[in-house]
């Protein structure tokens, strides 16, 4: 296979898994209380990363890396609680949305930290975000704020926070394996406390009976699709030619979970609804893909001049 194919598979391969992810964590959502699960999010996939690289060299993070790696396991750990709580209340396809918004909000986040200039079409997208958003509610007359279009909107905003801070860790000398495990272990560390909100007490609320192999076999799933997820990402990045080449397929998870939904849910949208989620995914794929790609055009018209 010619290596300008392989950015596209492996990044097909990342939207894939994350798609599957969702869909897994959504059944995950109705068997494990959201702390728990929560928890497990990151902890079971640092264990895997921990006994994988314990059979490698493991570089311990340096005083500069700190930093970095810390803000994004408190941008992950918050993330994957407000994901998780939507997943519970919303669709799969309205989750992922609302979850997909991420690159909405990093021009917001560099602007609100680094003071860096906000472009009109961003200001524009988070507009007809809120817009989408308000429509999604179902009930544009009354403006009501479901607390659970809320949390989903604030796992994309966390979401772009973990990525500038993962932006920042990869330009050190951390394989993104090792830039992970700290990652996914510091977060597992900060949700210890939900622990304590977990109802131990009552067996049948934390489904310890006969679908525990199920639930656990789900879990390892989740787990192994993040790192995929991750990995493969990462890989994707690194060969392609440009980061404009790889920029439409990011959102290919919406279509995955359309698809998805699909097959496994019987869900379906008033209109009102319908115009809030094509509002949403015009407004994160225009501000995210358009300039990318007239960047990348016009680079190509000056270089063939």
């Amino acid at each position: 296979m010619p290596n300008k194919f392989l950015p596209v598979v492996f990044m097909l391969s990342s939207t894939a898994s994350l798609s599957v992810t969702g869909l897994l964590t959504k059944y995950l959502t109705t068997a494990i209380p959201v702390s728990l699960l929560s928890f497990l999010r990151f902890a079971v996939p640092a264990l895997i990363l921990w006994a994988v690289l314990s059979m490698t060299r493991l570089n311990v993070p340096n005083r500069a890396m700190w930093k970095p790696l810390a803000v994004r396991a408190i941008c992950l750990a918050t993330c994957q609680l407000c994901f998780i709580y939507s997943l519970q209340h919303l669709s799969l396809v309205e989750s992922v949305v609302l979850f997909s918004t991420g690159p909405l909000f990093i021009p917001l986040l560099e602007k609100l930290i680094f003071g860096v200039r906000m472009p009109w079409a961003t200001v524009l997208g988070l507009v007809a975000t809120f817009c989408g958003v308000l429509l999604l509610s179902g009930n544009v007359a009354q403006i009501e704020w479901r607390p659970e279009l809320m949390a989903g909107l604030f796992a994309g905003l966390f979401n772009a926070g973990s990525q500038l801070s993962l932006y920042r860790a990869s330009k050190s000398s951390m394989r993104s394996a090792e830039i992970n495990v700290w990652s996914f272990t510091m977060a597992a560390v900060l949700l210890l406390p939900m622990l304590s909100m977990v109802p131990w007490h009552d067996a049948h609320q934390v489904v310890f009976d006969r679908h525990l192999a199920l639930i656990a076999v789900t879990m390892v799933a989740v787990s192994l699709l993040v790192i995929n997820t991750q990995v493969f990402r990462a890989k994707a990045y690194r060969l392609a030619a440009s980061g404009s080449q790889l920029a439409p397929l990011i959102f290919t998870n919406l279509l995955f979970t359309a698809a998805l939904q699909l097959l496994f849910f019987n869900v379906t949208y008033t209109p009102a609804q319908k115009l809030g989620l094509a509002l949403i995914i015009v407004a994160t794929v225009s501000t995210s893909v358009l300039p990318k790609l007239w960047k990348a055009a016009v680079t190509h018209k000056l270089h063939s001049a």
